[in-house]
């Protein structure tokens, strides 16, 4: 699914509403700027139903290139995990 699709499948959600396009829009980017921020101070979101963001830590590692074969050195970086939620794993 596309943010354009997403944005219209909201719009069309919306029960009781009457958002236009660009109101949803916005609406739907503030959503995900707030669990970016929530991400960055809090290092976790839960939304029930849903599920569980977290921010975990992965260790420098070596790899291997696989152009040349050639071992390389990855530094430690940050990721998000996603643990669903019982509901959303049942409805898949």
């Amino acid at each position: 699914m596309t943010k354009s699709e997403f944005v219209d499948a909201v719009q069309k959600g919306a029960k009781g509403m009457t958002l236009s396009k660009r109101e949803t829009e916005e609406l739907v980017d503030c959503m995900f700027e707030v669990l970016s921020k929530s991400l960055k101070k809090d290092r976790r979101f839960v939304y029930p139903g849903f599920g569980t963001f977290t921010v975990r830590n992965r260790k420098a590692r070596s790899g291997r290139n696989p152009r040349t074969g050639e071992t390389i050195k990855i530094k430690a970086s940050k990721t998000i995990s996603f643990k669903p939620a019982p509901k959303l794993k049942g409805m898949l």
